[in-house]
């Protein structure tokens, strides 16, 4: 990979990190932008659906079952929008859960780059059968 792609990469990322800032969830805040053709055609992150107060955890600090991850409210959005994500790179903070990586594979996103690994990485293992590239990018302060 070259470098000025490198780049690109750590900057979207950092981007999706500052986007997961405007998440309501207490236990994790994650980001997502989706990029095609050197441009962002979507954000999103963690969060309860549209109408629902933004609450993200219960009275035992569990997420709630509805709550919708930051990749799929950021596929969701391209959905209702006349752009495609076939294609596309996704920029995540936390590597995509098992059913997420469904969608994203769905969606025809052909890249996910991430920062940080989910507890459980079948999502990730899935994408890589799928021939989706997986970038892991820890080191994005630098």
């Amino acid at each position: 990979m070259g470098s000025k792609q490198h780049k690109y990469d750590i900057a979207y990322l950092r981007m999706a990190r500052e986007w997961g800032k405007l998440s309501y969830c207490n236990r994790k805040q994650v980001g997502a932008i989706i990029v095609k053709d050197k441009m962002i055609i979507s954000d999103g992150y963690n969060g309860t659906p549209t109408g629902f107060e933004n609450v993200c955890e219960d009275e035992e600090n569990n997420t709630k079952w509805y709550v919708l991850h930051a990749e799929a409210n950021a596929i969701l959005k391209v959905a209702s929008s006349t752009q495609s994500c076939h294609g596309a790179t996704l920029y995540i903070t936390l590597s995509p859960c098992k059913d997420c990586s469904k969608l994203v594979h769905q969606a025809g996103i052909k890249r996910v780059v991430y920062h940080s690994a989910y507890k459980d990485l079948t999502g990730v293992k899935f994408l890589e059968k799928a021939g989706v590239e997986i970038v892991h990018l820890q080191d994005i302060d630098s």
